[in-house]
């Protein structure tokens, strides 16, 4: 049995922040119901696809979830979303805040008839400020958060990273957040309401390290963390590829010159210690990557595991799926569905050594029928429904 066992979320989110905070807490053993449009999620066509309406952007975060499609622009969608809201423990939805009134789903009203929920917001921005209820995708979020500006600091221009980096940092926020809310439920017997905003949330990301000597009042010295922005921190060059090595201790950067054959540099006081060395990383960052040319990456790699020194190889995307740790721990997995097989990353977390199972996404509005029945909905009121085109049976 997984840990949310029993937990039941009704995901009325769309794309990839809600999605994958929800797909998570499916992975952890919660019921998840894919609560879409009848139009369906948008990355429903983002990819390629075996199928219409199942394409791989959708597949990467809607796992393991169960498929419901209710009109909430119709009075009979919002009454049986409200009813199944009684037998719910989340509710999370990634809809601008002004439009929540029109779909019946104002947060004081909501949580006023069904006291238990837990009701998350996901949003761009929070409420309070004068951001609120503006629209937000990740790249927006990366530019504003302060990532693009990271990114031209090290290279030279603003640039995104090559992820969906604020989407997915925001999406498991999320996940703690809501988690944390139906623990404090347990306690008061009360759900509430939980704004998680994307903005906020990667500000403070980047400001783990990077608000640096702005943690002082005066300023002990300036935003960013040097070791971190500077620019040889990156895959060195060897003799014929590269190697990603992390010398970081006293022990590991004696180890290093004296391997290199270069222990002349530890007699330099701007290398004597973790301080020294953080006021001047870009000159021993600079050193090292001129040392690590003379030789080939396999030399390193045993000279530098022979040091205890933390190194790898640059591994390509394409090697990870044949990987030996991932195949070994049984990390890939594959899925067999009427229209063809699945392959998925695993969840990456194990208990009781168990990686836990994933199953295929739902179609849209897979299991509409069964889920109002299961919510107490007799049959006629389940064929009222689709025949309204309230709901629909995919």
């Amino acid at each position: 049995m997984l840990p949310l066992h029993g937990l039941k979320v009704i995901d009325l989110s769309s794309v990839i922040f809600g999605p994958y905070c929800a797909q998570w807490l499916a992975d952890l053993g919660a019921d998840v119901i894919k609560l879409e449009a009848p139009e369906g999620d948008s990355t429903r066509q983002t990819g390629p696809g075996l199928e219409p309406g199942m394409a791989a952007l959708f597949l990467g975060s809607n796992r393991s979830k169960r498929g419901l499609v209710l009109d909430l622009k119709t009075a009979a969608g919002q009454t049986a979303l409200d009813r199944l809201l009684a037998t719910a423990d989340v509710l999370l939805h990634s809809i601008r805040p002004q439009k929540l009134g029109q779909l019946g789903l104002e947060p004081e009203a909501l949580l006023a008839r069904h006291p238990h929920l837990v009701f998350a917001g996901l949003h761009g921005f929070g409420e309070a400020g004068p951001y609120g209820g503006l629209p937000a995708y990740d790249d927006v979020i990366q530019g504003m958060s302060g990532i693009a500006d990271l990114m031209a600091q090290s290279t030279g221009a603003p640039r995104y990273m090559p992820t969906i980096i604020a989407d997915k940092v925001s999406g498991l926020t999320a996940g703690l957040a809501i988690l944390a809310a139906i623990i404090r439920r347990q306690t008061t017997g009360k759900g509430g309401f939980v704004e998680i905003p994307m903005f906020e949330t990667m500000v403070a990301f980047n400001f783990v390290e990077h608000f640096y000597g702005h943690h002082f009042d005066p300023p002990l010295g300036p935003l960013g963390y040097p070791r971190v922005m500077a620019p040889w921190r990156r895959p060195l060059a060897t003799a014929d590829g590269h190697v990603c090595m992390m010398a970081y201790t006293d022990a590991h950067w004696h180890g290093f010159f004296t391997v290199a054959g270069a222990a002349d540099h530890l007699a330099d006081p701007r290398f004597a210690s973790i301080a020294t060395r953080t006021t001047h990383i870009d000159a021993i960052y600079g050193i090292a990557g001129e040392l690590v040319r003379a030789r080939p990456t396999a030399e390193w790699i045993t000279l530098l595991e022979g040091a205890q020194i933390p190194c790898a190889r640059v591994m390509p995307l394409a090697a990870l799926e044949n990987d030996p740790h991932l195949v070994a721990t049984g990390f890939f997995t594959r899925i067999d569905t009427p229209a063809g097989p699945l392959r998925y990353p695993g969840v990456p977390v194990l208990f009781d050594g168990q990686r836990p199972p994933v199953s295929a996404p739902p179609h849209l509005g897979e299991h509409s029928a069964q889920i109002l029945a299961e919510a107490g909905f007799d049959a006629a009121d389940i064929a009222a429904l689709l025949a309204s085109r309230a709901a629909r049976q995919g």
